[in-house]
């Protein structure tokens, strides 16, 4: 299962990212920041992911990690439902014999969840207000200067 309402459990999952054989184990926690881009006082946010397309493209981004990285292990747990500030939204964890593929394929993964998982976000604001934000997939093309990473060129 890779979409989840309760808490993440940071702990537990990086117990589920050792191995004997890996000299690195990454972890990447993604949290809300209190403040919006538009400099407005957030108080939460609100996920919401449509599950039976979600569910399988992270587990074949996982996949796709673990085959061009050479990873040991590759874990991703995403927040829906209502996230505050301070609490995890999303976990990625990699475990590599070397760390280079760690840190790369760590970001990789959460680079292409952004970009490529139907997960949407709602902002809510200390004003009372709210507004549902643009995830990665729509900010690709720059509008919101969010860089998307493009890892080492690996033949497949």
């Amino acid at each position: 299962m890779y979409l989840q309402e309760e808490p993440i459990d940071l702990n537990k999952i990086l117990s589920q990212g050792h191995d004997p054989s890996c000299g690195a184990v990454v972890l990447f926690s993604g949290e809300p920041r209190d403040t919006a881009n538009s400099n407005k006082q957030v108080t939460h946010l609100f996920y919401e992911a449509y599950a039976p397309m979600a569910e399988p493209m992270i587990a074949k981004i996982l996949e796709d990690a673990i085959e061009v990285f050479h990873l040991k292990k590759a874990i991703c747990v995403h927040r829906t439902g209502t996230v505050y500030p301070e609490e995890s939204s999303v976990c990625v964890i990699t475990a590599s014999s070397h760390r280079k593929e760690a840190y790369e394929a760590n970001r990789y993964i959460i680079d292409r969840v952004k970009h490529e998982v139907p997960i949407w976000k709602k902002e809510f604001y200390s004003d009372q207000t709210s507004e549902w934000t643009l995830n990665c997939a729509g900010c690709a093309a720059g509008a919101t200067g969010h860089e998307r990473y493009t890892p080492l060129k690996v033949n497949r």
